[in-house]
Parts: C-alpha cells; structure tokens; sequence
C-alpha cells in the first residue's frame, strides 16, 4: 500500500509535466523552439520512469538534433548528427577538470575501507558524551569530517547507517531524529569540498574548481552547525527524544599507566609534570610518562604555532611590488612581440595620432632600452650602456634582493585584533588545561589518532587547492596516494593487534596484502563504475544541450524569463525554487547537467556572479538527497537500517533537516560574504 502511495505520486508528478506542456503548446503554430521545450518535458518524465538518463539523454539528443539539422538540410541530417556526438564525446575526453573526479572517488573510498570513520566516532561519541543529544551530534561531525576527507554522499550515509543508526538506536534516541541526523549529515558531501558536485558544476558552468572550493568551505561549516544546534535544542526541549547516555557509558576505561598516575591526583597534566620530575608515582618508567606529558601538550603548542604564524602575518612589512628582472625572468620571448601580433595590432602598434594645435612638440620617443626591451639586432650588446660623462648606474635589484631587504625591515606593530585573538588564545589554552583530567586525556589520545591521519590528509588535499599549490587533479592524485597509504597502515596495525604474530612475521604481513588487494580491487571498481557513469552523462548532456540550443529552446527561454522584467532579487528566487522542485524528482547529476546550461546564459542580464549562483545551487541540491520520492539517501540507509524502520520513518526523520536547508539558503543570500569571503581573500575577486 505505501508502494503504491510512491507510485501515485511519482505519476501524478509525471501527469502535471505532460499535461502542462500540451496545455501551454502553441498547436497551430509550432516552431522548433517549442518542439526544444517539449523535449525537455520529456526528459523529465523520461528520467521518472526509470530510464537511465545518460542513454536517455544522449537518444533524444540525437533525435531532436536530427530533427534541427534536417528542418534546415535534409541530406546532411545525419552526417552532421554523428559529427555533432562525436565532437561531445571528445569534448568530455579532452576535459582537464573532470580529471579529479576520478581521484577524488578513488580516494573517498580507500579512506572509507581504512576503517579509520568508526574510530573516529567512537572517539567523538566519548567527547560530547555530556552534550544533549551526544550520539547525534557526534554523527554531523563524523559526518562533516568525513566528507572533507571524501565527498562522496552514498558511502558516508551507508557507513554512519552501519555504525551510528545502530548506536542511536539502541541508546533509546527516537528512529526519526537518528534518520534524518544519518542523512542529513551524510549529504553534507554535496557542499563540502572536495565535493564532486562542484567540479561537476564548475565544468559545466566555465567556473574555477579552486574559486568553488574556497567559497563552500564556510557555508558547508554553517550548515553543519546548524544541524547540531538543532539536535541540541531539540534535545534540551524534548529529552525522550534522545536520552542521555547511561552514567557507565560516559566513563572512558582508563590504562594501567593512567590509573597508576590517577593516585596522585585527578589533573592529569600535574600528576604527569610531578612524575616526569621524580616527585610521585615512583616505579613508572620515565619515557612512558614523557610520552604521555608530550601528548598532553599538544593542544597548547599547536595553538602557540596558530598565533605565532597570526602574529608573523599580522606585523609583515609592507613589501612594495618591483618590475625588476620580468624581462629578465621570461627572456627575449617574452620581451620581444610576433609579426603576426604586430600585424593584428595585439601589441607593438603605436596609437593613433591625435590631432595637435600647431607649434606643439611631442616629447622624445623612449628608447626600447628605456622600456626595459631587448637591444635590437643591429645594436651592440653590452652589460652596462653609459653615456659620456655620466656616472657608472647600479645593477637593478631583482626581486630576491628586494625580498630579503623588507624582511631586514623593522616589522609593523601588531593591530589591536592581533592582542583579541592573543587573549582568546590564551584563555582557550587556560580552559582546555583546567579541565584537563586523565578521562580527557584518554579522548584526546583517541581523537588524535583517528582525526590526525585525516587531518594530514585534509590539509594536503585542501590546502594545495584553496593555496594554489596544485590544480584539483594533482592534490586528488596526491590524496589517492594518502589514502592508498593510509590503508595500508590501518591494515597492517589492525593484523598486528591481532596477535597472529609479530612485527615481520608472514601471518601479518600475507594478511595486511590479502586485504590490501582486495579493499584496492573494490574501490577500483567502484571508481571506474562511478566516473563512467559522470562520465557518459557529460556525454548525453552536451548532445542534448546541443539538440536544445539547435531548436532554439535556449532562445524562447530566455525570451521567456527577461519578458517577465524580473529583477535580479525575483529571477534568483525564481531559479532556485524551480532547482528546489526539481530536487524532488531528479539526482542532482541530472539537475547540473541537463539545467544548469539553461540557467548560466541568463546570470550576465541579471549581474549575478557564477561562483555565487554555483553556491547557492549546491546548498540548494542538498534536498535532492532529502527529498521524497527519489531521496537516494533515504534509500541508501534503508539499505543497511534494521528491518522494523519503514522507508515513511526515515522521509519523516529528514523533512526537519530540509527546513533547516531553506534556511541556510536565506542565510547565505541574505549574507553573500559567507562564501565569497575567502575566494576574495585568497583570489582576490
């Protein structure tokens, strides 16, 4: 019975696309641009009813493309369709960004099969044990860490429902509220980079992967937090929603070092400080007590490293940009113009000549020598040109040499931000040590040695891309490296602990590989199955968006929209909440793909810029993962969910989280420097 509800509305949807477009139809006089919009109504209904939609865009691109090439030349219809999907074919091939996808999936799922996300939750689970809602909470943030770590929103939903769902469950918390924390959080994915969705969008729309990554860095952080402070209130206003945790599960087992030293007081970094100095807690070996006083202390020295490169940043002297040594650096080539740019006029063509009341001169022309050029063929070279009776000048400084001089410099004092974040600093270091006990110590050993391996991870991926040190392609080739060691690790300590011998033995050693493979074959498979999918749907969308725009849709669309007079604020709304409908019925493949090419052509008129619409649409395709009927999250943690939670349980559980979606979605047009605030910054837009 509830099929058949799903049913119903799935073909209701159908029956209002098909009878809309054959009510507004111009019958008696249709042209190609009508028949390009029928054929985007059909795509639609197509997709619905289970179509595979790369094959079944690429079908009714070359029909309809067939049918604009032969409204014009019948004898070349055909010759020119087959050319038209083998340029798109090749387009795909011959395109650079798409070449991360790939690597950013291999990576995502190495790192899921490292099983390094259950540490990671469970050392997250100990550390908010005494938040409300801990369990939840503790999932939006394994969540959130693990899309920055991957990106990919199947595997991160399937794997909390396998480790969280279970854990909420059984701690009594209410099946709706574990569901949508579960699908909520596993979606982030979609906006956090390295989201796959941005590249996806970024080679679609002609905008910068790097731009898109540093401008969803804070929104994805928002929305995050935004889900957490729901779950908390939430939980502060209905406690039988989520129970807090039992007094025996919030104790973190202690070892005997910990326990030994726990004699001499209950602050854990003044009893390792009194038996690394001899004065307590006799007989414990002084390199395990070293050890531990080192990890204690790493929360303050890595704050003490933050605010030392704030304070380096915040008084740097000016350094005054130099000319100096550009000809130099790109040689003759780039000093000297081609014939053929003198001969268009790019560079080397004198202005026009103005007219000039009589009797004025025009100064001296420079020299090439004067412009920093190279000398001519027929001049003599020399190192020095001096003229008679002058003095000898100095060599110019190159670059290098002015660098060095500013960093001679006196430094700039520090602003009165700089002793803000010097305060701040300091009263987090005092904080953390005050409640420094030898529980938390144990959670922060946990957490270290879970989240650090990401972190390292993170930063090498993220950093190289947001700091231009690498393209996405090169940090995705140096992340699917990291992950491919970080398996190989985690495998080989888990074959260690397991007692079958020791550090070099055959038992480890032939396992750790046995394993190595086979996790290496599946998310090899998994990848080529994944990036042939993208793949082939880049491949149907530009021969549909080709058939589209040679019918003339494009035209009458835009004809449409800027008949409407909208303003920039209207057209915005409007866009979104057609993405936002779409969102119900389609992936979010097939929402960029087959309408963010209808969309971009219109953003000029409106003055809107591309990397904000481009972010705006990712917050917003988040509801294509929380959105009945398709809602593939619902799906994947109903795949591994106990049988008692019905499918309407899970729509339920995340009907809230998609309110708190629309709301983000205020926030960041309402606020647009949440997300270009650091494209700016760092790109200077």
């Amino acid at each position: 019975m509830k099929l058949r509800k799903e049913l119903w509305f799935g073909f209701s949807l159908m029956a209002i696309i098909v009878i809309t477009t054959l009510v507004f139809m111009p019958w008696g006089n249709i042209t190609n641009g009508h028949i390009g919009m029928f054929m985007l109504s059909m795509i639609v209904v197509a997709i619905m009813l289970g179509f595979p939609t790369a094959f079944t865009l690429m079908g009714m691109g070359v029909f309809f493309a067939w049918l604009a090439y032969r409204s014009v030349n019948p004898a070349l219809a055909v010759q020119q369709v087959l050319d038209l999907f083998v340029q798109r074919t090749y387009g795909v091939m011959s395109n650079d960004v798409l070449i991360a996808i790939p690597l950013f999936l291999f990576m995502g799922y190495l790192v899921e099969r490292a099983q390094l996300i259950d540490r990671l939750f469970h050392s997250l689970h100990l550390a908010t044990t005494r938040v409300p809602g801990s369990l939840a909470v503790a999932t939006i943030v394994t969540c959130a860490i693990f899309a920055t770590a991957t990106g990919i929103v199947g595997a991160c939903v399937t794997l909390m429902g396998l480790l969280a769902f279970p854990a909420m469950l059984k701690a009594g918390y209410n099946i709706k509220v574990s569901a949508g924390a579960v699908t909520a959080g596993g979606c982030l994915g979609i906006l956090i980079p390295p989201s796959v969705l941005l590249i996806v969008y970024g080679a679609t729309a002609g905008v910068s992967v790097v731009q898109l990554y540093a401008g969803a860095f804070f929104p994805g952080i928002m929305l995050a937090g935004l889900y957490i402070g729901y779950i908390i209130v939430l939980a502060k206003w209905k406690p039988a929603l989520m129970p807090p945790l039992a007094e025996s599960e919030q104790r973190v087992p202690l070892p005997p070092l910990a326990r030994t030293l726990a004699q001499q007081g209950s602050h854990a970094l003044a009893g390792l400080w009194r038996a690394f100095t001899g004065r307590g807690s006799a007989g414990v070996a002084k390199h395990a007590v070293a050890g531990q006083l080192i990890v204690s202390l790493v929360p303050a020295l890595a704050i003490v490293v933050l605010l030392g490169v704030t304070f380096r940043s915040a008084t740097a002297p000016v350094v005054e940009g130099s000319s100096a040594g550009l000809i130099e650096a790109g040689g003759e080539v780039a000093a000297a113009a081609t014939s053929q740019e003198q001969e268009t006029g790019i560079i080397g063509q004198p202005p026009p000549e103005e007219e000039k009341p009589e009797g004025s001169k025009e100064p001296p022309a420079e020299s090439p020598k004067e412009l920093g050029a190279p000398p001519a063929a027929d001049e003599p070279k020399s190192e020095t040109t001096q003229e008679p009776g002058s003095a000898a000048k100095p060599a110019e400084e190159k670059p290098s040499q002015v660098v060095a001089k500013a960093t001679e410099q006196e430094r700039l004092p520090a602003p009165t931000w700089f002793w803000i974040v010097l305060a701040i600093g300091i009263a987090t270091i005092g904080f953390i040590y005050w409640l420094w006990n030898w529980e938390r110590l144990e959670v922060f050993k946990l957490l270290l040695s879970s989240f650090f391996p990401l972190a390292l991870l993170i930063i090498a991926v993220l950093g190289s891309i947001v700091f231009g040190l690498a393209t996405p392609a090169e940090a995705a080739a140096v992340g699917a490296f990291g992950g491919f060691l970080l398996v190989a690790v985690y495998r080989y300590i888990e074959h260690l602990r397991g007692g079958s011998g020791g550090p070099f033995s055959g038992a480890v050693i032939g396992g750790t590989l046995r394993e190595f493979g086979t996790i290496i074959k599946e998310s090899s498979f998994l990848t080529a199955r994944t990036s042939a999918m993208v793949c082939w749907l880049f491949v149907g969308s530009g021969i549909f968006a080709a058939a589209f725009a040679l019918l003339g849709g494009q035209e009458l669309l835009e004809k449409w929209v800027l008949s409407m007079d909208l303003t920039p604020v209207q057209f915005m709304i409007l866009a979104q909440f057609i993405i936002f409908i779409l969102g119900w019925p389609l992936e979010w493949t097939e929402i960029i793909i087959i309408f963010m090419p209808i969309f971009i052509p219109l953003l000029p008129h409106f003055n809107i810029d591309p990397l904000f619409f481009g972010l705006l649409v990712a917050l917003n395709l988040q509801t294509a993962f929380l959105s009945p009927p398709v809602a593939m999250a619902a799906f994947y943690l109903k795949g591994v969910a106990p049988k008692h939670v019905t499918l309407n349980q899970i729509f339920a559980g995340m009907m809230p989280f998609m309110g708190i979606q629309v709301i983000a979605l205020i926030i960041l047009y309402t606020f647009p420097g949440i997300g270009l605030w650091l494209p700016s910054v760092l790109y200077g837009r």
